[in-house]
Formats: structure tokens, sequence, C-alpha cells
């Protein structure tokens, strides 16, 4: 069916509701988990030696539903929207930088493209709201409008709007597990989407805006001052209502978050892993786990960012980041990263030798660890 959203169209496949997808989660194979770990504990090493590999392991046992799961293709998912609010003055960059980035995007020329050719993962570009016109044979243009509108003078959107944002990322995964794609992380594109993020935490974490909003594209004392003050403006204006996730993605997000929310719910409902970047993934998925707290176990932490509010974020969803290597990019950059762990655990698995397989005694190893 066609949807007119703003006088845009978007054409939607699918009829599914928000409330079907977040119904269609269920929870981590506990069978599948307990075959992973019985198998870990054959493996020629002391028990639990290989950390947080080990716990990726059974996490995706869990997640797939078999021990020894099959991760097919991977894909990074690029949410791409613009934000009413740069027109307070919040970011280093102009709003023209969105598309622009979005076209380097396509043509391969991006950090998030270098890291994807190297893990051997491609990279999916969604408009989802950018403020101009794009074409290119490999983007998919799914623009709900262009642009949200300023957030520190009315609501960012509104509530169908975010809803028709995020089913745009649920039905993204759809297509792309149809594709054979098994493992995806979280990507994104917006000047002034670090302002919209600090919104979200501020509201559904209760974090204090001066802890939540850090300078983003690398601003100065007195513009983090200026955005700070317009985060504090368009939460006091809009009154958004912490125990209504919705309300508070429409009135203070944007439109690439809301997607990225609907790539974390679907990625769950397809029983995928899905890997989480940044600050703003992480807003996405602090949305995402307060619609639906069974989505939660199918998310992976990639890194630590040095966006104040990232930590904040992931401890209130309750994720440990697997790496520190101080970015703070964005794009899908730390979540492309982390793919080849994810990939090392799957392996281990498949490939390492057991205690019997390798002519090991697991009893006299275990009496020497003693």
């Amino acid at each position: 069916m066609d949807m007119e959203l703003d006088g845009k169209l978007w054409d939607r496949e699918s009829e599914e509701t928000l409330e079907q997808v977040i119904r269609g989660i269920g929870p981590l194979d506990s069978e599948a988990v307990k075959a992973a770990e019985a198998h870990l504990d054959q493996l020629t090493k002391p028990p639990g030696s290989l950390g947080r590999l080990e716990a990726v392991a059974k996490q995706l046992a869990g997640i797939r539903g078999e021990p020894l799961p099959d991760l097919g293709r991977k894909a990074v998912i690029v949410m791409a929207g613009d934000h009413g609010v740069c027109e307070e003055g919040v970011s280093a960059f102009p709003a023209e930088v969105t598309p622009q980035m979005v076209l380097n995007f396509l043509h391969g020329g991006a950090a998030v493209n270098v890291l994807a050719r190297q893990a051997g993962a491609d990279v999916v570009c969604v408009d989802i709201g950018v403020n101009a016109d794009l074409a290119h044979p490999d983007l998919r243009s799914r623009k709900i409008r262009r642009g949200t509108a300023n957030m520190a003078k009315g609501p960012a959107m509104s509530r169908r709007e975010a809803e028709a944002a995020v089913l745009v990322g649920v039905e993204t995964v759809e297509e792309l597990v149809a594709a054979g794609y098994r493992l995806f992380a979280t990507g994104e594109m917006g000047i002034g989407n670090t302002t919209a993020s600090s919104a979200l935490l501020a509201v559904l974490g209760g974090a204090d805006v001066a802890s939540a909003a850090g300078r983003g594209t690398g601003i100065d004392d007195a513009r983090l001052a200026h955005k700070q003050a317009v985060i504090r403006r368009a939460i006091e204006l809009n009154g958004p209502d912490p125990e209504d996730p919705m309300d508070v993605l429409a009135k203070v997000g944007g439109l690439e978050i809301a997607g990225l929310v609907g790539v974390l719910l679907g990625a769950a409902r397809h029983r995928c892993p899905v890997v989480v970047d940044g600050f703003i993934s992480s807003a996405a998925a602090l949305v995402a786990s307060r619609l639906a707290p069974g989505a939660v176990p199918y998310m992976i932490a990639s890194h630590l960012s040095q966006e104040q509010g990232h930590a904040r974020s992931l401890e209130e969803i309750g994720l440990t980041p697997m790496l520190r290597m101080d970015m703070r990019l964005g794009e899908g950059t730390g979540a492309v990263l982390a793919f080849p762990l994810i990939e090392a655990s799957v392996r281990i698995m498949k490939e390492m030798a057991t205690f019997a397989q390798a002519g090991v005694s697991q009893a006299e190893a275990k009496k020497q660890e003693a």
C-alpha cells in the first residue's frame, strides 16, 4: 500500500504493525545455549579461558537456535536523515553535509566502506529522511519526510511518522534476511543526530542533559553549552513521556534513529544478531529496549565511543562493549570492527579440536590446572 506522509509517498510492501513485530520477538533458545556451553567445555582449553568470545558464542547459539550457527552474509545498515534542530547551530558542520556523505557511502569512499570491505560486509544505505533529492542505483529510497522539524520549536515528527520510520527499518531487515544476510550492524548519517540522541537519553534514561550531551562533531565549549540549552528547551517545550518510548522518539528523536530502532527489532524478530555501533545507535537501542525488552539479548555492543552519553546509554540497556578504540565517527564503523571478533567466536566453536579429537586427557589437563 502507499502511505502519504507530509506530502511524501512511502511505498510499504507490508501492512504489518509495530505491535505485531514486537509480539514476534521470542526468547533465546536455552537448549542451544546449553549445547554450546557443553561444546565449549570440551574444547582444548581451560573452561572460560576465551572470555567474551565464549560468551558471544553462547549468545549466537541462543539467537540462531543451534550450537554451531551459520551467520551467512553480513551487512551494516546505514540509515540517513536530516535534523531540523540544526537551525539552532548545534553542530560544527552544516546540514548540507548529510546528503554529501550519503553519496560518499554510495561511492564507497567513507570510513565505514573501507572497514566493511575489510570485514567482508556490505554497506546498505537507506535514505529515510534526507533533506535532498538523491538518486543512485544502490540507494534504498524510503524517505518519510525531508528531515525532521526543529524540536526546539515543536515535535521533531508526528507519532505516525516515527512509527513509519521504525517499520522501514524492520522491512529493510526482512529484505536482507530474504537475500541471505544473518548478521547485521547499525550505522547512521545525519548532521545534528547527537543532539537528538542526547535528548532521548535524557528522557528515557533520566540523565542530566549536561552528562548526556557531548561535543558530537567536535564543537567548542560555547557551542556545547548552547547545544545543551537547546536540548533542555526542546524537552521542556515538547514534554515527552518517558513511559511512552514512541512519544519520546517522535518528539525529540530523528528519522534515522527511528529506522535503526526498526533494524534492531527486525533483527530480533528474525533471530539474527545485530551489532550496535556508537552513541546514536545506542540511543536507538535504548528506545528499542523500552519498546521490546526481549530484543536486548539479540544485541551485541561493539565499542565504547568518546561521546560522553554512550556509556550511560549502554548501561541503561544492559550491554557491555567489546572494544575501546576512542572512536566517535559513527556510520557503523565501530560495529563493523567487531564483525571479525564475532566470526572468531563461531570459528572457535566449529574448528577448535575437542580433548577427545586431539587425544588430550581432559582429566589430566584439569589436574595440571589445579
